[in-house]
């Protein structure tokens, strides 16, 4: 008996013969391939044009390039050579070099299709060149959260630590929508990668560790998020902040007729600081706006563009990060409405003016469609509305 295309076993039990029949290999591998495509395709796009023509340099690497978007970018070569010198601290923490490498691409070649499938654009390097690119990034990314927990670790001439505002830089363009690799390839490596004894924490904390200062709103709350399941490292600091309760949806009414926080407080409006440390959590109740606290930095406005970005690549997200920023465009209109938000102590700028903190949630808003505001219902309710104004504040 010839069975084509797969494999059987033949087994006798007295009075009847039963046969397993097994699929080749192929089928197998082909039926993997396509579910790996289907789950994991897009995740990690472009910036879209509508988006990126507003502030093009908020969506471009300035140190260091990660994945194969800005992979040869001129202008990063020094830090190219850097995530050499971090691959090699990494894997020669056990004797033999040579096998350390060899476990990390026998790991990476099991998920180069998944890998590739996350990537919007097709990829265009050979298998050996996408690997490469994909061990050396990773390791890089796993050495500089190893460095940065561990001072023990860190070399005395090491620039990421000694030149001022690298770490910055750095923490700036690893939350960059277009410079990043899956988040399995950084978790797979780190599965076999020779960490150090004094390392005792789980890649997810040691991320969290390297982040959390830029991450706006209360990292109590984010670090409990942060372990969560997500594409990539952006993906994961958007997970930190998605809010704890669904919103009050509503129509999206003329974003021009929203009164900023001034005119709130002039229609008797009260608005204070959330107990709630969420960063999204914002809602009205009894005559009270409660918004948490934010903190407003000269990276801030790169992070809330790139969180953006990442929502509008997917179809059917639900942005909430867009709504958030849309919502405070309307309620900071001037430097009076920024000073009554940081009497509140609802929101504190470091190294930004109280103008420059108006006008951001502005800059952030253009060339960005808000399809339906999570908030919509704070101004459609029609128990309080706001005199010679025409838009509504919803209770909840």
């Amino acid at each position: 008996m010839e069975i084509s295309g797969s494999s059987a076993r033949q087994t006798r039990n007295r009075d009847h013969i039963s046969i397993d029949i097994r699929h080749g290999d192929h089928l197998v591998a082909s039926i993997r391939r396509k579910m790996e495509t289907i789950s994991c395709s897009h995740s990690i796009c472009r910036v879209r044009e509508n988006i990126r023509s507003t502030n093009e340099k908020a969506y471009i690497p300035d140190k260091v390039s990660i994945g194969p978007y800005h992979h040869g970018k001129q202008g990063l070569e020094n830090m190219e050579e850097h995530k050499w010198r971090y691959i090699h601290a990494l894997l020669s923490r056990k004797p033999n070099l040579e096998a350390s490498l060899d476990d990390c691409l026998a790991a990476l070649k099991e998920v180069e299709h998944k890998a590739r499938a996350c990537y919007e654009q097709e990829i265009n390097v050979t298998d050996d060149e996408f690997l490469q690119m994909m061990l050396v990034d990773g390791c890089f990314i796993i050495e500089l959260f190893l460095k940065y927990s561990i001072k023990s670790l860190r070399r005395r001439n090491d620039p990421v630590f000694t030149i001022p505002g690298m770490l910055f830089d750095l923490r700036s363009d690893l939350m960059l929508l277009e410079n990043q690799i899956p988040l399995f390839i950084l978790q797979r490596l780190f599965e076999v990668v020779p960490t150090p004894t004094e390392c005792t924490q789980s890649f997810a904390k040691l991320a969290f560790h390297f982040f959390k200062y830029m991450i706006p709103g209360d990292p109590q709350i984010h670090q409990q998020k942060f372990s969560q399941e997500g594409n990539h490292l952006l993906d994961l600091i958007c997970h930190c902040l998605l809010p704890t309760h669904p919103g009050v949806k509503g129509t999206n009414p003329d974003q021009k007729h929203f009164r900023c926080a001034t005119g709130l407080q002039a229609a008797g409006i009260r608005i204070k600081g959330s107990r709630t440390k969420n960063l999204l959590d914002i809602k009205f109740a009894r005559g009270v706006l409660e918004i948490p606290h934010v903190i407003i930095h000269q990276y801030t406005e790169s992070l809330f563009r790139n969180l953006i970005a990442l929502e509008h690549s997917s179809c059917d997200g639900v942005q909430h990060i867009t709504s958030y920023v849309f919502l405070m465009k309307s309620l900071v209109g001037s430097d009076k409405d920024v000073k009554l938000l940081q009497k509140k102590d609802i929101l504190t700028n470091y190294d930004v003016t109280e103008k420059e903190v108006a006008t951001l949630f502005e800059k952030l808003c253009e060339g960005v469609d808000l399809n339906e505001s999570c908030y919509g219902g704070i101004y459609d309710d029609k128990n309080v509305r706001v005199p010679k104004t025409g838009w509504i504040i919803s209770t909840l």
